[in-house]
């Protein structure tokens, strides 16, 4: 069993040297803060507090460069299992605004704007853009005004939001682009989606409007959804999608459920779908192909493998000689929910600098073995092996982790303007600060 992520450009490297490599430092003591109620463990040298609570289904973030923090909230219809039982609904709201007005290192000001949210929010050019489900909005912000000034106009859209995946989650670069994650609507694009021995349809016809990401133009309104806007296509789900300093797009991609479920004779260990397929990193150029639905990233071969509805036994990769391999893979089911990009002016230790921070929201599927994940994980973008960076965030044993029990479940990740990190969470309304206390480091 992996218990946590193997660069796949190492070919030559197994999964359990990656596990040593990042027990090292997932063994860290948590450094004292002065706020010591946040619970996380941290590398030496680091600290978390709590920056906001009562933040209930906060999805991505974005940060101002007055330090005011916006969150998307997800309202389109939050998924059942992603919440603790007794959670109580939030009042319909797209975004939140947070300010720490005295400084001490806590939000004391929190208003929400908007009726509609979703996943994805980020700020440019001046404006808030935030996902609101079948569009993406954006609100006109002075430099430091926390609640945006400007009425709400609609960027893009005609989103198809069910069945299947709604997070619209989105990066713009400097020039304009605008590029939107549009999950896909079935699990492996089956004639019958998620049932015994059901093919996969061929041509799959949801990759012209699902599993991919489209570019727009976040400088003009009045854009609509089409099928000619794809930009690249066969990513399931990339939740995270993140810019480099750059400009190189980078994205993660959630792999696919149910190998043996659907094909109990193709697998009949069921510990090979708790192990399989591999959570994916990849980089992403206009044009390019991942291989979803006909391929999946298999934790054993350590390459992109023909997928059962396609005639895959596990092993074959008949489909997927085309299709563009992840640049690093983590293990299955841990759920990548935001990809944030640290700036090589950061205040963090040099090794951290332009390097990739990735926030796993945990499991659901992985019985037999433990659920896992619910962590935050660095992953230099140069190659090498991720590590763990921050845990603890479910609060519970690791036997005893669930979805519904979880108490945290980390979302996104932004930077302060003094580097620090934001963490959201969207099953206890949590926002963490983590921030480095140790001395300078090279």
């Amino acid at each position: 069993m992996l218990a946590l992520a193997a660069a796949c450009n190492a070919p030559d490297r197994s999964p359990s040297d990656s596990t040593k490599a990042v027990a090292s430092l997932s063994d860290s003591s948590a450094v004292a803060c002065a706020d010591s109620s946040a619970g996380l463990t941290l590398p030496a040298g680091f600290c978390a507090s709590v920056f906001a609570e009562g933040v209930a289904h906060g999805r991505h973030v974005a940060v101002a460069a007055n330090g005011d923090v916006y969150i998307a909230i997800e309202d389109t219809n939050p998924t059942p299992k992603a919440m603790p039982a007794g959670t109580r609904p939030t009042p319909a709201t797209s975004f939140v605004a947070l300010r720490d007005t005295n400084r001490d290192g806590r939000a004391d000001l929190m208003r929400r704007i908007g009726t509609l949210g979703n996943t994805g929010i980020a700020l440019a050019n001046g404006f808030v853009y935030v996902d609101e489900g079948t569009a993406i909005a954006r609100y006109a912000r002075a430099d430091t005004a926390l609640v945006p000034t400007g009425p709400r106009e609609v960027v893009v859209d005609g989103f198809p939001l069910t069945p299947g995946h709604r997070a619209r989650n989105f990066a713009i670069d400097t020039t304009g682009s605008l590029f939107v994650n549009v999950g896909s609507a079935t699990n492996s694009c089956q004639a019958k989606d998620r049932s015994l021995g059901s093919p996969g349809l061929e041509p799959c016809t949801e990759l012209l409007t699902r599993a991919g990401i489209w570019r727009f133009d976040a400088n003009r309104l009045g854009q609509h959804f089409n099928a000619e806007a794809r930009y690249a296509t066969g990513i399931r789900n990339g939740m995270g999608l993140a810019l480099a300093q750059d400009g190189t797009l980078y994205g993660t991609q959630h792999g696919r459920d149910q190998l043996h479920d659907s094909w109990p004779e193709v697998f009949p260990d069921v510990a090979y779908q708790a192990e399989n397929p591999g959570e994916e990193l990849i980089q992403i150029n206009q044009g390019d192909d991942f291989g979803w639905p006909h391929c999946y990233y298999s934790i054993v071969e350590r390459h992109l493998v023909s997928a059962p509805e396609y005639g895959g036994d596990g092993k074959t990769t008949s489909q997927c000689a085309s299709r563009k391999e992840p640049r690093a893979v983590f293990p299955a089911h841990w759920a990548p929910m935001s990809l944030f990009i640290y700036p090589t002016t950061g205040n963090f230790p040099q090794m951290y600098r332009g390097g990739a921070f990735i926030a796993f929201h945990g499991s659901w599927n992985r019985a037999p073995a433990p659920q896992a994940g619910y962590r935050v994980l660095f992953q230099p973008l140069s190659g090498g092996e991720s590590v763990t960076f921050a845990d603890g965030f479910a609060g519970l044993p690791a036997d005893q982790v669930q979805p519904d029990r979880a108490k945290h479940r980390p979302v996104g990740i932004a930077a302060m303007p003094d580097g620090s990190l934001i963490i959201t969470d969207d099953a206890g309304g949590r926002v963490y600060r983590v921030r480095y206390k140790g001395p300078a480091k090279p």
